[in-house]
C-alpha cells in the first residue's frame, strides 16, 4: 500500500498530470556552487523542500530559471529558482507570469530577510521591497507590489560586517538544523496562501 501511495505522489508531482499552472512559486537565490548554503540562497533552499514535498525535480531550464510543474495542496504550480542572480530576479518571474498569464496576486515569492532571526518567518500579502534587491526587481518589472511573500529570517548582520559579506556568508550546521522546521512550515504556508487563507497562515506562522 505504501508503495502505491509513493508512486501516486511521484506521478502527482511529476508535472505530467493537470493543466497549466494556477500559481507561480519562486524561491530567490544565486546560481552556482559557490553560493550553496549561503544566507542569500535561503529561497532556493526552501524550494528544495517544496521539491521533496511534490516529488518534482526543479531542474528544467526555462525563463532563465530552474523550473518544474507540480501539484501542491491541490493546486497546479510552476516552481522557479531564477538563475539571473538575485538583483535581476524579476526578469525570470515576469517572463513566466506573461507566458502562463498568471496575475501578480498568484505569484508567491520566498526569500531571505535580515530583519528576522534565524528560525523565524513572516508572511505578507503584499508590501514594499524592504531593501531586498530581488523583491525590488520583481516589483519594478511587474509594476506591482501586490504579491504574497514568505520571508525567512537569516539574522541581522553583526556590527562591523558588510551587508553583502553577511548575506553571502554560509550557514553554520546549527543554523541549518534550526531552519529545517521553518522550511517545513513554508510548505504549509504556501498551501494556505493558495487556498485563499493568507490571514490564517500569518496567524499560524508569523
Amino acid at each position: 500500500m505504501n508503495d502505491i501511495w509513493s508512486l501516486f505522489k511521484k506521478i502527482e508531482g511529476s508535472g505530467k498530470a493537470g493543466g497549466p499552472p494556477e500559481f507561480i512559486i519562486a524561491g530567490l537565490g544565486n546560481p552556482g556552487k559557490e553560493y550553496e548554503r549561503t544566507r542569500h540562497n535561503t529561497g532556493f533552499m526552501a524550494m528544495d523542500r517544496v521539491s521533496e514535498e511534490t516529488g518534482a525535480k526543479i531542474d528544467k531550464l526555462k525563463f532563465k530559471s530552474y523550473t518544474a510543474l507540480a501539484n501542491l495542496g491541490g493546486h497546479r504550480v510552476f516552481l522557479m529558482k531564477p538563475c539571473t542572480y538575485m538583483n535581476l530576479s524579476g526578469e525570470a518571474v515576469v517572463a513566466a507570469m506573461e507566458f502562463y498569464k498568471i496575475p501578480i496576486q498568484n505569484v508567491i515569492v520566498v526569500f531571505d530577510d535580515t530583519t528576522l532571526p534565524v528560525g523565524k518567518m513572516r508572511i505578507r500579502k503584499k508590501g514594499s521591497d524592504g531593501g531586498h534587491n530581488g523583491i525590488k526587481n520583481i516589483i519594478y518589472l511587474s509594476g506591482s507590489n501586490e504579491f504574497p511573500r514568505v520571508k525567512i529570517g537569516i539574522g541581522q548582520k553583526p556590527d562591523g560586517w558588510d551587508l553583502a559579506d553577511w548575506v553571502l556568508g554560509r550557514y553554520s550546521d546549527e543554523d541549518l538544523k534550526t531552519l529545517e522546521p521553518v522550511f517545513k512550515n513554508t510548505v504549509e504556508a504556501l498551501k494556505l496562501i493558495m487556498d485563499g487563507k493568507a490571514e490564517e497562515a500569518m496567524g499560524k506562522f508569523n
